[in-house]
């Protein structure tokens, strides 16, 4: 594993594994390894393989769970962190939740006892999009995030297990996982595969998600949404050239004219769409 250019593209060195470290890591890493869609969309799914997952980071792109939580997890295990993946599953706003269907991989972080987490086990997860900054404590409770509220609780329907509650507004209502841990994030290959499959909903749009200490940044096709203190703007996209832009200053991620040509012309036609009909339903 090339922890050292990991490491680079964090902007963070070696270090030991405590809590402050993890924090400064997850920081790190939600904020400059963007959640996207981008090789499901041009018709080149990669594997989950955390090697793979790495690579595609290191060489300057994101991901979604699958490679964010296989990738950031394998790191911190090379650190020196006691790392556990979960089985998870995310239930969209307005949705009851759908138990850890495995739509969803979920990392934890243990043996990092603080006041606040006096049985040292962390909530950690980079992929998540427009969710958490930090670990939260595994532990019931409310934990407020820069303008952001969310909840833990015991899940109704993963038993035992974690409800996790995202802040109103956000791109998901929860997420629920088991609190057993699986052997890696080999285990969601099949459901990889079935949500990278045409037709699935995740081929239905360009994404990318990127988390700050105000807010987040959420690309949806052509639509650039700020959320933060001051609610949501929103910056519809007319341009191709602007598009890259936005690709390459406010995610990190350099587009090539290649590229741009095969995902502008669709992102900018279903968001001409939905804006139709978005006019339609409110006159």
């Amino acid at each position: 594993m090339t922890t050292e250019a990991y490491l680079h593209r964090l902007g963070h060195d070696h270090e030991e594994p405590t809590v402050d470290y993890l924090f400064a890591l997850h920081r790190a890493q939600v904020e400059r390894v963007p959640y996207e869609n981008l090789e499901i969309i041009l018709g080149r799914p990669t594997t989950i393989a955390s090697g793979e997952s790495t690579g595609r980071i290191v060489a300057g792109r994101g991901g979604y769970c699958y490679h964010l939580n296989g990738a950031f997890g394998a790191l911190l295990r090379e650190l020196g962190f006691t790392v556990r993946t979960h089985v998870g599953g995310v239930h969209r706003l307005g949705a009851e939740p759908v138990g850890a269907n495995g739509n969803h991989a979920v990392l934890t972080v243990e043996g990092l006892p603080t006041a606040e987490c006096p049985d040292g086990i962390w909530f950690v997860d980079a992929g998540l999009g427009d969710a958490i900054h930090e670990p939260l404590p595994a532990r019931t409770g409310e934990y407020r995030q820069g303008p952001f509220t969310y909840r833990l609780d015991p899940s109704a329907v993963a038993v035992p297990g974690w409800h996790f509650t995202h802040a109103p507004g956000g791109s998901f209502g929860g997420m629920d996982f088991d609190a057993a841990a699986v052997a890696g994030i080999e285990r969601f290959a099949p459901d990889h595969a079935e949500l990278s499959a045409p037709g699935s909903h995740f081929t239905k749009m360009v994404v990318c998600q990127r988390r700050d200490s105000l807010g987040a940044h959420i690309l949806r096709d052509a639509r650039l949404t700020r959320w933060d203190a001051a609610g949501k703007a929103h910056l519809d996209l007319r341009h191709a050239v602007e598009w890259r832009a936005v690709w390459a200053d406010v995610f990190g991620i350099v587009l090539t004219p290649d590229e741009v040509d095969r995902l502008w012309p669709d992102a900018v036609k279903r968001t001409e769409i939905w804006l139709a009909e978005q006019a339609t339903e409110a006159s």
